[in-house]
């Protein structure tokens, strides 16, 4: 499998985060595999490791739609596994690395179960039965991750979400009459693509260097959306906001006041209706959709939230003579 070798061609492809990955990279393992789902697609799966360390607890990466894990992620990888976290990413099926039509989402099921049976079997091996397990997802990927814990609510201790799509802007709900008409088009022509895909890098990403590499990375996906792929984002933003109750699992929530793609007030609305009993809510003024890309100092700001709330629920792990960790 790939390693450093591997980890520096994404550092040359993140200029902005060269100071940053240089000074933790002699402690990171990266490493890069496929594995193949049940629908017979191959999927790209990555990981990053404390090279001088047992990992801590283990954290698990979900995209937003049309990204991928690798090398937009490296940054956040790198911070965690700093703190002595092991990362784990997978490109879905049609994005990144993986196969399948590029950008399309036929069933958003199907991206839930890839996800879900992946992470699952880390967890699962002898090493990690132990450690504590957090899902983190950006943008579609916090939907991802609450849908990954309605399937199995007691089996993650925690999740971090940065700017989830747990509500759909009022100004583009979409009428019902519109609606049973993507359903029956989509029924005939699921793969046409003529939903409209605007570039909003320059209205959802501030840092100038970083709006350059999400421009310049080769896997990032920003063509039209397919009609079925509409339908399945639609239902399932729409299935997650009816079912907010349901979320119980601890979790922070983080998201700028000033997101023109997933609405804040999902959320507040996340915040207020979740029956977790461990639930925090950031919201930062001023600050938009991809907070990753906010600038230096603000990037910072929201680590140092993500961190402190990763290590109160962590805690100090002991390590036990088998080199497991103990969960409580």
């Amino acid at each position: 499998m790939p390693g450093s070798e591997q980890l520096d061609s994404h550092v040359a492809m993140r200029g902005r985060l060269n100071g940053l990955t240089a000074q933790y990279r002699d402690n990171i393992k990266y490493e890069e595999d496929f594995f193949v789902n049940s629908r017979g697609n191959k999927l790209f799966t990555c990981r990053w490791m404390p090279k001088k360390s047992e990992p801590r607890a283990l954290t698990f990466i979900c995209h937003g739609y049309g990204g991928e894990c690798s090398i937009s992620m490296a940054d956040t990888a790198a911070r965690l596994v700093h703190r002595g976290y092991a990362v784990y990413g997978i490109d879905y099926e049609g994005h990144g690395k993986s196969s399948g039509s590029k950008g399309y989402i036929s069933n958003f099921s199907d991206v839930i179960k890839d996800c879900s049976d992946h992470f699952k079997s880390v967890c699962e091996k002898q090493e990690n039965r132990s450690k504590k397990r957090f899902l983190y997802g950006f943008s579609m990927g916090g939907g991802v991750v609450l849908q990954i814990h309605r399937k199995d609510p007691l089996y993650w201790d925690g999740a971090v979400l940065l700017a989830p799509i747990c509500k759909i802007l009022d100004d583009m709900r979409p009428h019902p009459i519109v609606v049973s008409a993507l359903k029956m088009i989509s029924n005939v022509t699921p793969s046409w693509r003529v939903i409209p895909a605007k570039d909003m890098i320059d209205k959802v990403c501030k840092d100038p260097q970083f709006k350059k590499e999400i421009r310049s990375n080769p896997y990032m996906y920003r063509g039209n959306l397919a009609l079925q792929t509409g339908r399945e984002l639609l239902s399932v933003s729409l299935d997650i906001e009816k079912n907010l109750h349901e979320v119980s699992l601890p979790f922070l929530v983080l998201h700028g006041t000033d997101d023109i793609v997933a609405d804040p007030s999902g959320s507040k609305l996340l915040h207020e209706r979740a029956s977790s009993r461990d639930k925090t809510l950031k919201l930062y003024p001023g600050m938009w959709h991809v907070l990753m890309g906010e600038l230096p100092e603000d990037v910072e700001r929201i680590f140092s939230d993500v961190i402190s709330w990763l290590e109160d629920r962590v805690g100090s792990i002991a390590t036990l003579p088998s080199g497991t960790a103990n969960r409580t």
